[in-house]
């Protein structure tokens, strides 16, 4: 990907480098809702919300954040700050706290060349799902676990939480090996593990027995709540046996909700409702919340008002959703189902964004890439992220969501964590694909994925 002229990188210590006590890094522009609210000397920001600082490290924690002048002084010595040339450096670069992301599949990730879904359809994406995980295997999800997480970390992803094929053939191997990558990755990757079955599953002895086993490693229970809708309650039902369950052994609870055109907002209505009439205060998170964005907007407005009163947050996913919905007799439709994000923000609803799917049947492309996820988001959700609203649902929220010990704001003692990025303005990020450094706990990352020489292309040079 090009790095061609990105601004600053050189100016920082090369990956793998480890950064000494009280180590001053080089000016960074950094957005202001990223940097300590409390810290009034720094100011508000420039139109793009950015603020130029230098941040002073003490072995893997941010010791001090020291506000800049528009030429880069602060009035300390960071050393020489260079470009591999020789020459000055052209600007600051942009820089954010590594995001998170709250919603993959590892279980399933990289499956798509075995099991291709090439009509795109959901029905066709299920069916292949099904051949493929009735033949899982531990050492197989173990592969693409770890090849997912590795991906993930060096690209600069510090949380994520996946949902597991829980019933079936491919439930054992899925849970066996993700628990084992879970503390593996513990420490560089914080994984996040839901129990994905039909909703009906949690009504049944087997049903209460996972749950007591999920509830006890610390996971999530989920579930599937879609069109077509029945006129008879039993999925009411279901959905309150699921809610009394996660009540009872205090679990977070994450859906599949409203994942589709027909019978819009009707899920997400069933969740409010119930949330209303029982008076539970659960953690609650409906993930796509697709077929929102096609109910009229007086509707709209209404809902995700209640929606806010109750506590649900959503998670939306762009990228499966605009590959796989919208689809009509092999031709594309003008209604194209997508959580309307920044309605829900206004209404005072918590929203992340995540990749969701990651080459499998559900989806052909993705590489857990989350500057990938932001520069799509732009343009697909109309996101700018010079606001503050902007950037929370790749940072603030889904940290929360996810119930971190870090929220991704830089203060003093916060964890020394940084993306720098090969772009000097948000225009820069979103014109191209950009490099990027890793900074965990103080210490540079090996190169991301994305930096790597490419073997097939040496012939061509």
């Amino acid at each position: 990907m090009s790095g061609v002229g990105a601004p600053g990188l050189s100016a920082f210590a090369p990956p793998g480098q480890p950064l000494g006590q009280r180590r001053l890094l080089p000016p960074l522009r950094l957005p202001r809702a990223l940097l300590d609210p409390g810290q009034s000397d720094l100011g508000c920001g420039d139109a793009d919300g950015l603020l130029m600082v230098q941040l002073e490290l003490d072995g893997g924690c941010v010791a001090r954040i020291h506000p800049c002048d528009a030429s880069g002084a602060a009035g300390l010595d960071a050393g020489p700050a260079r470009a591999s040339g020789g020459g000055e450096i052209p600007a600051p670069p942009l820089a954010i706290t590594p995001p998170v992301e709250p919603h993959a599949h590892l279980d399933k990730a990289f499956t798509w060349a075995a099991y291709p879904n090439r009509g795109g359809a959901m029905a066709g994406a299920l069916a292949a799902n099904l051949r493929e995980g009735a033949h899982r295997s531990v050492e197989q999800v173990l592969e693409r676990g770890e090849r997912a997480l590795d991906r993930a970390w060096r690209y600069g992803l510090r949380a994520l939480r996946s949902h597991v094929d829980s019933g079936g053939p491919a439930a054992a191997p899925s849970w066996t090996a993700l628990l084992a990558l879970r503390e593996r990755w513990r420490g560089r990757v914080d994984l996040q593990l839901v129990a994905l079955v039909p909703l009906a599953f949690w009504t049944t002895a087997e049903g209460g027995a996972l749950a007591q086993r999920v509830a006890a490693a610390g996971g999530l229970l989920g579930g599937v709540l879609g069109p077509p809708y029945p006129r008879s309650s039993g999925q009411v039902e279901d959905l309150r046996a699921l809610l009394k369950l996660a009540d009872r052994l205090g679990c977070a609870v994450d859906l599949h909700v409203d994942e589709g055109a027909g019978q819009p907002g009707v899920g997400v209505a069933l969740v409010t409702r119930l949330l209303e009439r029982e008076g539970w205060r659960l953690s609650i998170t409906c993930s796509h919340s697709s077929s929102l964005g096609l109910l009229a907007e007086g509707p709209r407005w209404r809902l995700a008002e209640r929606m806010a009163a109750v506590g649900l947050a959503v998670v939306a996913l762009p990228t499966t959703n605009a590959w796989l919905l919208g689809r009509r007799h092999g031709l594309t439709t003008p209604e194209r189902p997508l959580a309307p994000v920044r309605l829900l923000q206004q209404a005072g609803v918590a929203v992340a964004l995540g990749a969701d799917n990651v080459q499998d049947p559900w989806y052909p492309g993705g590489d857990f890439d989350p500057l990938e996820l932001l520069r799509l988001s732009v343009r697909a959700v109309q996101l700018p992220p010079w606001q503050r609203q902007g950037l929370m649902p790749f940072t603030t929220v889904p940290s929360r969501l996810l119930d971190l010990a870090w929220d991704g704001v830089l203060r003093p003692g916060s964890p020394a964590d940084l993306l720098v990025l090969g772009a000097g303005s948000w225009s820069e990020l979103l014109a191209r694909p950009p490099q990027r450094r890793v900074l965990r706990a103080g210490q540079w990352l090996p190169s991301a994925p994305d930096q790597a020489p490419d073997p097939r292309l040496e012939p061509f040079a």
